[in-house]
């Protein structure tokens, strides 16, 4: 690269202020940015006459995507344009992170098998809440948490509680099933006829909008119940 090669480099720093991927991350968040843009980050810098938000477009372009930069060998990326071995070992490094993340959630997300496994994961926390508190497991098809949901907290039954706030997150987050759980700060974890209303009435929603409710566990101090075990809101 000749004196004058380095003088037109595109850098970051060059592209408009409201177009900079890094200042576009840290105000929007990862997910605002394109891949290009992503990647333009990883890059740092361009080449004569390309930026690096250009240069990502060209890589993607050349590759077919995401999934052709991971395709592709070290040595076949080392040797695009304006691409040296650290620019390949950036690109290769991100994308490999990208694909154990997944991987990793889905060794570190508990399946749920029994009412006790879903007791296990709240237990300690809502035990000694002062407050009533409504929480929701989100599960998938597997029976795996996908996400614990803190909906309510404060006097519930099922007139205060909106029940379509119930399937809200459900819906987002693509679950296939979901557990009710709620405390009882008595410590008394006996269901009251509103538990078991609140219980039928989701329910029945839930049947509309292909999302099972699969229990609904009411925790004590010590201990739990849960409705299904006892029939309570789950006949018919």
């Amino acid at each position: 690269m000749t004196d004058q090669d380095t003088h037109n480099v595109y850098r970051i720093r060059d592209i408009s202020s409201n177009d900079r991927p890094r200042e576009r991350l840290a105000e929007l968040g990862a997910g605002a940015l394109s891949a290009a843009e992503l990647l333009a980050i990883l890059l740092r810098v361009g080449m004569p006459g390309e930026n690096a938000v250009q240069q990502g477009q060209r890589l993607l372009q050349k590759f077919g995507g995401l999934s052709g930069l991971h395709r592709v060998s070290f040595d076949e990326l080392c040797h695009q344009k304006g691409i040296n071995t650290a620019k390949a070992c950036q690109i290769k490094a991100a994308i490999e992170l990208g694909r154990r993340l997944p991987r990793e959630d889905s060794e570190s997300r508990p399946i749920i098998k029994s009412p006790s496994d879903a007791a296990a994961l709240v237990q300690y926390e809502m035990s000694g809440l002062p407050q009533e508190n409504l929480w929701i497991l989100l599960l998938d098809t597997r029976n795996r948490v996908l996400k614990i949901d803190r909906l309510y907290q404060g006097s519930l039954n099922s007139s205060s509680v909106r029940i379509g706030e119930l399937f809200k997150s459900a819906l987002t987050n693509s679950a296939a099933s979901i557990i009710l759980v709620h405390n009882h700060p008595s410590g008394d974890p006996t269901p009251s006829p509103e538990d078991v209303a609140l219980t039928r009435a989701a329910r029945q929603a839930g049947k509309l909008l292909d999302v099972e409710v699969l229990d609904h566990l009411v925790i004590g101090l010590k201990n739990f119940v849960s409705l299904k075990d006892r029939g309570l809101g789950f006949n018919g």
